[in-house]
């Protein structure tokens, strides 16, 4: 047995961090909560970083389990759930030695435990902890005893519940953030989208399709006999032990419903303002436009550019208890404790214009419209900015000053729009480097041109070659990137002179507006992003 080592010293040892990192850090974390997790949490080692000290220091092998060959007879020996409890895989049996992969293979806890209760001898050997993950949802999810004991359950609802419960699993795990499950002629197709990407995980047999859409149904409250016509619901769930709120629609094509679920998780929308990835130019642009007393506040992008989280952090930093804060959302998708939200509601007529209207009547101080879709809203939101209120929306356009002529051809005056409006911020969400494969090269001449095009310079990039953390994919994760129009007097005489976006374009630029592709290839210098995901989002103007 190797010696018994603490992780805090070895990472010392190897000086990855500091006496004082680790003091802090314990002091910080939960309880029951390890060391090395706590660590990467805060950011101060990368998982790369931890395996390679266990492999290196402890000699700890190391294996890549997304092509390991695993003793599925094992699976009987350990449960899943102490497999999922401990962050453990058994692979293969030899003699009476059992091959364990670990993601913290100085747990002799668990190691003693496993030992008493196969009395077999463990041979720890370090893996990934997301590839952990994914592989006990693969083998025991999968495995042929699981398949009899589908069969021994009465209902035929069993393998649905299942399945379901499974998909749901993989989901979170890879943090995706929509799940489609798409039917098709002779089976069922299940694709997640992750870091704004859609890949297929799994197809299952078309006798599953009925009854998987039946239980998504049963569990959203939705008409399961209803299946001509498309259907929204919303289920609040643990999955994982890890909260989180879906968002279920439902859409009849020729090979049955289609259904796509959303999933908000709920841990992570709050973030503070300063973890939105602003820089320090915007981020001080932007405080200072929220932090007035009145004036109308826009967050322009397409779906799914983040604009609802940089919304809820907004609000979530104005929300104090000498502030009355009312929300009218479609529908209304995080709730925030202290923050009255109003849900849209069609049926009842309950439409964005009545709502807002009601909502003037409260006395609030905060106003925040979910995205302004028609003329009426509009005007309305513009009065209420202009009568003492700060108001909030979204829009959707394509940068921050194009959001101005859309609101002049909302048939709004446009003497109204220049002095109700503070400012307006473009956003885009952009997939970030993985940390553990971040290599550095030599820039292209495309990426040079592009950064000369905007007055910057280049001498190196850096990129992700593929490894197992990021699936080969060499993104982990996304970071948003943002342009923060301030309208001034100059810009509101500009507006009200009819002068063309090209002149109010240029006025912003020479007053050191950082445009979208600027903030982008800024953090593509500091290693976070790649030109290729900037270009991909943002339009060079």
């Amino acid at each position: 047995m190797a010696e018994r080592k603490r992780l805090g010293d070895i990472l010392k040892e190897a000086n990855l961090v500091s006496e004082h990192q680790i003091e802090e850090t314990l002091e910080m974390k939960k309880d029951g909560q390890k060391l090395g997790d706590a660590l990467l949490e805060r950011g101060l080692i990368t998982e790369q970083q931890l395996i390679e000290v266990l492999e290196f220091q402890l000699g700890f092998p190391h294996v890549s389990l997304y092509r390991y060959p695993v003793d599925t007879s094992l699976l009987n020996i350990v449960s899943k759930e102490f497999a999922t409890r401990n962050m453990v895989m058994p692979l293969k049996k030899e003699d009476n030695e059992l091959t364990l992969a670990m993601n913290d293979p100085m747990d002799y806890y668990t190691i003693d435990d496993l030992e008493m209760a196969t009395g077999l001898q463990i041979l720890p050997v370090i893996a990934a902890k997301e590839e952990i993950s994914l592989t006990i949802n693969k083998y025991y999810n999968t495995s042929q005893n699981d398949e009899r004991q589908l069969e021994d359950e009465d209902s035929d609802q069993a393998p649905a519940i299942k399945l379901m419960n499974q998909i749901l699993q993989t989901g979170v795990q890879l943090k995706a953030s929509d799940i489609h499950i798409d039917p098709q002629e002779t089976k069922l197709q299940i694709r997640y989208r992750v870091d704004g990407l859609l890949h297929t995980e799994r197809s299952v047999g078309k006798a599953m399709q009925s009854s998987l859409i039946a239980r998504i149904k049963i569990m959203a409250n939705l008409n399961i006999t209803e299946t001509r016509l498309p259907q929204d619901g919303r289920i609040k769930s643990n999955v994982n032990s890890v909260p989180v709120d879906l968002r279920i629609s439902t859409l009849p094509t020729v090979f049955g419903e289609k259904i796509v679920i959303r999933i908000l998780d709920l841990g992570s929308v709050l973030n503070r303002l300063s973890e939105l990835g602003f820089n320090k130019v915007n981020f001080q642009r932007y405080m200072k436009m929220i932090e007035q007393p009145s004036g109308m506040v826009l967050l322009t992008g397409p779906t799914g550019s983040g604009k609802s989280s940089t919304l809820y952090a907004s609000l979530n930093h104005l929300n104090t208890d000498d502030k009355n804060i009312i929300t009218i959302e479609d529908p209304v998708e995080y709730q925030i404790e202290g923050i009255n939200q109003v849900q849209f509601n069609h049926q009842t007529g309950l439409t964005f214009t009545k709502g807002l209207r009601s909502i003037l009547r409260q006395d609030p101080d905060i106003v925040m419209v979910g995205e302004i879709r028609d003329s009426e809203t509009a005007e309305i939101a513009v009065r209420a900015s202009l009568t003492g209120h700060l108001v909030f929306s979204t829009l959707h356009t394509n940068s921050a000053i194009a959001t101005i002529p859309r609101l002049i051809d909302m048939e709004i005056e446009p003497y109204l729009v220049v002095s109700s409006l503070s400012g307006i911020v473009a956003q885009r969400l952009v997939r970030r480097i993985c940390r553990d494969c971040m290599t550095v090269k030599e820039p292209t001449e495309m990426e040079t041109e592009q950064f000369e095009k905007r007055g910057l310079s280049i001498e190196e990039v850096y990129y992700g070659k593929g490894c197992r953390s990021c699936q080969q994919t060499g993104y982990r994760g996304r970071l948003a990137i943002q342009e923060v129009l301030v309208i001034d007097d100059e810009i509101r005489k500009m507006m009200m002179n009819h002068q063309s976006i090209s002149q109010i374009r240029e006025h912003v630029w020479r007053q050191g507006m950082i445009f979208l592709i600027d903030d982008g290839l800024l953090k593509v210098k500091k290693g976070w992003t790649t030109v290729e995901e900037v270009m991909r989002v943002a339009l060079d103007d």
